[in-house]
């Protein structure tokens, strides 16, 4: 089963908002370099895909692994939340 976060991002046409971000200049010249080797057309396009990966990677890790099942799995067994959040904090730490 898809999550619904997961079935939004996969939409062709979603909202998009605009950020400001300051980035080091040796950064962006490193972008601007590797985007077209990348097939990307500029250097944002492979910044986003950067966030997109970092994103999807920590999402698969934290929202949707083995602790975030077991926790759910926890939920639905009437464990207090309070408690499956301190052991999820203690098991993080």
């Amino acid at each position: 089963m898809i999550p619904e976060t997961l079935k939004t991002r996969l939409a062709k046409v979603r909202p998009m908002t605009s950020i400001t971000l300051r980035v080091p200049a040796d950064v962006v010249a490193s972008l601007k370099t590797l985007a077209p080797l990348k097939g990307l057309s500029g250097y944002q396009a492979l910044l986003k895909l950067y966030v997109s990966e970092g994103l999807r990677r920590d999402e698969a890790a934290h929202l949707f692994g083995p602790a975030a099942r077991l926790a759910e799995a926890l939920r639905r067994r009437g464990v207090d939340p309070k408690v499956i959040e301190a052991a999820a904090h203690d098991a993080a730490a």
